[in-house]
């Protein structure tokens, strides 16, 4: 059994004791109560690193995993720890807390003693302000509790070498790992990669989600070369490695960025791309998010074994369009040595890697805003509100009826910017402090400030993900085709058809379905495409975020689309109440009938250099399709819609017939892994309607 397989198996295996990060944090927070915020932060931080007990698998080659965070406190104290640490409050999503892409080829050209050498070089500069110093000795506070928990797990390993059920080799490598990183810079591929996981594990601990491995291929290139011409390590060994830790990376939605150009144009694919790519096919699991900056001089053998580890079924790695992407972060004024190292967070969402706070998005659902053109401004099938225009009957033309749409979206853009802003200042910025997380954003150390109090070298971003393009698209061109053009009904039996969900309406709806639909290359409706890129990406262009940075939007949805299509009206594309939304970029699912050029020339159309945050476009391709024979097919089709201005792109490759068998006998296909959105998962792990939307994506041939 591979060794990844057998880790997997111990990672699995229950433990005994409870998992509470909490009860931890507590025992530093009790040290001193009275402490100043970021002090009492970095107490808790030092007791979550240090009071922890390391545990080493005997499958691991590089060392670390939560089973550390479980205990046998007694259940008294655990809810005690965990009500009083929540008493302090803590960030979230929305206020930035994770889904960040930690500056890690910093902490490996200094190592963990640099820092703690930088940390104290501040502490001079400022020692004149309080206020920063009290920063920077929490910084310092958590980096001297991580480097402890590391020699922790070098003396569980030491400890280790009396049971005779562990193999010698594995342990004197993590003992001599650990040792090294903590005394100074990492020296070797292996230990580059034992202190990267020892970071991201730390995040884990203290409770970060989503929070990116970032351009992997490229900060650990250098200990991967000088490993292998030297004859010290082989690519057999380095993939071994890479898949001891994305093992544990399942149920996370860690993106790892590989390849992309710097800013000479030349492409920075490596022999670590393929490694890297070969690991994450080989674990075959819903976990590190593989994204792949692809660009004009990406070579067509590399973009073909990603295409082979997509055709397993593993829909990994998404494809992103470097040139387009590049274009979109430019309008934000980015220096050119951090725009061309952005990389990915969470699902599809570009990040200017540790020069900026965590990331933090939300959902915009643009159909809804026509239930408010026709019912005076109320929702039929929701509590939300939009402008009271009066009967909408006396729009009399299709520009009339784009003016009222366009009115009401600017009205809920404003909406929506004003609730996000609400959220995010709600909070006391100095008295939520990040110290250990601050450690790796340029210039937090230098500047002696909290990541998300001025540390960071550019402000924060958020992102909205305008919903329902082809939703958007169809139903607009549904109204100029049936209402205004045919003369087939009017805007008030429209309005009675939505209200009545069609019931009694059934002709009307057929004419509204026979309208011309997004991703078939028709200009009568693509056309709209373009217009909803283009206006919703103008609105949200006008605001900022609380520190000044700027509101990307981004054509994607994960899976609110299922979500929001059920509290939002029947919509006049002929979509029913209650019924899925398109999803993300991508054409409405069974819309897209005339094959995948049509649906390319379609999505292609928008200028998604406006898209900052990224897109998603879902696209099914039978599994005949990724045979030796059809697979350049594919490829061309892929340059094509890159060529044209596609942004991403990603793709699923299991059959109908399968995905129907396995919502019939779930038993038989627990390791079945799928492309969802922007993430894999295991197909029968999810809820029925996010199965059923997976299944009735149209398949291409």
């Amino acid at each position: 059994m591979e060794l990844f397989k057998a880790l997997n198996n111990e990672i699995c295996e229950e433990t005994s004791g409870t998992y509470a990060p909490y009860y931890f944090r507590c025992l530093g927070y009790r040290r001193d109560f009275a402490a100043k915020p970021s002090v009492l932060r970095a107490n808790g931080i030092y007791a979550l690193f240090t009071e922890t007990e390391p545990v080493i698998l005997k499958s691991e080659l590089i060392a670390g995993n939560k089973k550390s965070l479980y205990t046998d406190a007694p259940h008294e104290i655990l809810e005690y720890s965990e009500k009083t640490v929540k008493k302090f409050g803590e960030r979230s999503f929305i206020t930035n807390k994770d889904h960040y892409a930690p500056n890690y080829s910093h902490i490996l050209s200094v190592g963990i003693p640099g820092l703690i050498g930088e940390i104290e070089a501040s502490m001079e500069v400022h020692k004149d302000d309080s206020e920063k110093l009290d920063t920077l000795l929490s910084m310092k506070h958590s980096i001297l509790g991580f480097k402890l928990m590391i020699e922790n797990y070098k003396n569980a390993a030491l400890s280790s070498k009396n049971d005779p059920s562990y193999t010698a080799e594995r342990l004197e490598l993590i003992i001599n790992n650990c040792e090294a990183i903590t005394k100074g810079k990492p020296q070797s591929f292996s230990q580059a990669l034992q202190l990267i996981w020892f970071c991201h594990l730390a995040f884990l601990m203290e409770g970060r989600y989503a929070m990116a491995l970032g351009r992997l291929d490229q900060y650990l290139y250098p200990f991967y070369k000088n490993d292998i011409e030297k004859g010290l390590i082989t690519d057999k060994e380095v993939t071994e490695l890479l898949e001891n830790v994305f093992i544990k990376l399942q149920g996370d939605v860690v993106n790892i960025c590989i390849g992309g150009q710097n800013k000479n144009g030349e492409c920075e694919v490596n022999p670590l791309s393929l490694c890297i790519l070969k690991a994450v096919g080989n674990c075959n699991v819903p976990g590190p998010n593989l994204s792949l900056r692809l660009t004009k001089n990406t070579p067509d053998e590399f973009l073909d074994e990603c295409l082979k580890t997509i055709g397993t079924g593993l829909g990994y790695p998404a494809l992103m369009n470097d040139d387009v992407n590049l274009a979109a972060l430019k309008r934000y004024g980015y220096e050119d040595e951090d725009l061309y190292d952005y990389c990915m967070v969470g699902c599809i969402e570009n990040f200017i890697t540790g020069k900026q706070p965590p990331w933090s998005d939300g959902r915009f659902d643009t159909p809804r805003y026509f239930d408010y053109i026709f019912n005076n401004g109320v929702s039929k099938t929701n509590k939300s509100c939009g402008i009271d225009m009066g009967d909408v009957e006396k729009l009399g033309s299709m520009a009339d009826f784009m003016s009222a749409f366009e009115e009401q979206l600017k009205f809920g853009v404003a909406e929506y910017v004003a609730r996000f802003n609400a959220s995010n200042c709600a909070i006391n910025q100095k008295f939520f402090p990040e110290p250990f997380l601050s450690c790796f954003c340029d210039d937090c150390i230098g500047r002696g400030l909290d990541i998300n109090n001025g540390g960071s070298k550019y402000p924060s971003v958020h992102g909205a993900a305008i919903m329902g393009i082809g939703t958007t698209a169809d139903s607009l061109a549904a109204i100029e085709k049936v209402i205004f053009n045919d003369k087939a009904a009017t805007l008030t039996q429209l309005k009675d058809a939505l209200n009545a969900n069609f019931e009694g309406f059934e002709e009307l709806r057929e004419r509204l379905l026979e309208a011309p639909k997004y991703g078939n290359n028709d200009e009568f409706v693509d056309k709209y495409a373009v217009w909803f890129i283009d206006y919703l990406a103008g609105l949200f262009d006008k605001y900022k975020t609380r520190d000044g940075g700027g509101i990307y939007v981004a054509a994607a949805a994960n899976v609110s689309n299922i979500y929001a299509g059920r509290i939002i009206n029947a919509t006049p594309d002929g979509r029913k109440r209650g019924e899925p939304l398109s999803d993300a970029a991508s054409p409405t699912y069974g819309r897209d009938v005339k094959g995948p050029t049509s649906t390319v020339n379609s999505v292609t159309k928008p200028d998604y250099t406006k898209v900052a945050c990224g897109s998603v476009v879902n696209q099914k391709f039978s599994p005949a399709m990724f045979s030796d024979n059809n697979r350049p097919k594919l490829l061309g089709l892929i340059r094509t819609y890159f060529k044209k201005g596609g942004q991403e792109m990603q793709i699923n490759a299991t059959s109908r017939e399968i995905l129907k068998k396995a919502m019939e006998e779930p038993q038989n296909y627990r390791n079945l892994v799928v492309r969802v959105s922007g993430f894999s998962a295991f197909y029968v792990t999810l809820e029925r309607e996010v199965q059923l939307d997976i299944l009735n994506r149209t398949q291409q041939e």
